[in-house]
């Protein structure tokens, strides 16, 4: 959300899949850097992939020597509001996408080098050339996806055209009111995890946030969305923003996580002798297992996310039902052929 390995098995910024939060980071640096500063000229290099609907040389000469007015974010996608007429650009980090100042050091796909690589970067995709000011000396800023899953484009209103146009609400920007949130949700008959992490549903929201959100509400990731009781559903759009609104305070640094979170104890997992440190509200030590929802691996603690008894059965009848279905699909082959 890309684990940057620390002192603790986790990294002191956020990224194992990329959410909102590392963006919000992403779009503090480029105001930190860039605001109200020219960009005096852009490198770029050919990528087809990652730049889309536009090309690098399109790219670079639509903003080159435009100044940044400022930066922003809808979900895990970030946009630079550029002075004068013309595009803006509108980027997405993907699983490995990152930023970087010359001189600094980036936020690295696996691990944190022990020194600092020679400029510009390797899988560099950009640089904007910051001009100086009376107070602050040149700059370059460069935009690095070593997997090229993140996309570079522009656009003329980065807010109501897609991708951020085709985006669910964002919980810090624009989180719906309980009712109206409350109906959405049930309006859907997938898994609560798989809601979360569906971009037209909520944007932003990435693998652990969504599962920081369900331990905290304490819903079993596997249930049904349009089964999730009043109770639930109250402490999920609570916690939603709460959990968000946190992390990006202490600016997606995870060593300033509170230690009763589920991210600071769930990175054990295949790990011999591995004994969970997280504690249940009455003292107990908690149980972290981890189960494939929607495809994603999820992590959660059976001591305070239960699936409801009608719902458990049924999963169950349904697993089975599609086991022996497969037998009898493998037996029929074998007969036949």
């Amino acid at each position: 959300m890309p684990e940057l390995p620390g002192e603790h098995g986790y990294s002191s910024i956020c990224s194992l899949t990329r959410s909102s939060l590392e963006v919000e980071r992403a779009v503090r640096l480029i105001r930190q850097v860039a605001k109200n500063r020219a960009i005096e000229h852009v490198e770029t290099t050919e990528d087809k992939i990652v730049y889309s609907g536009t090309t690098h040389d399109q790219f670079a000469k639509a903003i080159a020597g435009r100044t940044v007015i400022d930066a922003g974010r809808y979900g895990k996608v970030f946009y630079i509001n550029l002075s004068g007429e013309g595009s803006s650009p509108v980027l997405h980090l993907g699983m490995t996408g990152m930023l970087q100042v010359k001189g600094q050091e980036p936020t690295y796909y696996r691990q944190k080098p022990r020194e600092l690589e020679a400029w510009p970067p390797r899988f560099m995709k950009f640089i904007l050339h910051i001009a100086p000011t009376a107070t602050e000396p040149a700059s370059q800023l460069a935009f690095l996806d070593p997997r090229r899953l993140g996309r570079i484009r522009l656009c003329n209103s980065p807010l109501t055209e897609p991708p951020i146009s085709t985006l669910g609400f964002d919980p810090l920007l624009s989180m719906p009111p309980l009712e109206e949130f409350s109906l959405a949700v049930r309006k859907r008959a997938c898994s609560i995890k798989a809601l979360l992490l569906d971009q037209s549903f909520s944007a932003g929201i990435g693998n652990w946030l969504a599962d920081e959100i369900l331990y905290q509400a304490h819903v079993h990731p596997e249930q049904y969305a349009n089964h999730v009781n009043d109770t639930q559903m109250s402490d999920l759009h609570t916690k939603m923003v709460e959990i968000c609104r946190k992390a990006v305070d202490v600016n997606a640094d995870s060593s300033q996580f509170p230690d009763n979170w589920l991210f600071k104890h769930r990175w054990g997992k295949g790990k011999k002798m591995n004994q969970s440190t997280l504690l249940l509200p009455g003292g107990g030590t908690a149980t972290i297992k981890w189960i494939k929802v929607g495809g994603r691996t999820s992590a959660f603690v059976p001591e305070l996310q239960t699936l409801p008894g009608k719902i458990a059965s049924k999963m169950v009848t349904t697993a089975l039902s599609m086991r022996f279905s497969s037998n009898v699909v493998n037996h029929i082959f074998f007969f036949f052929f």
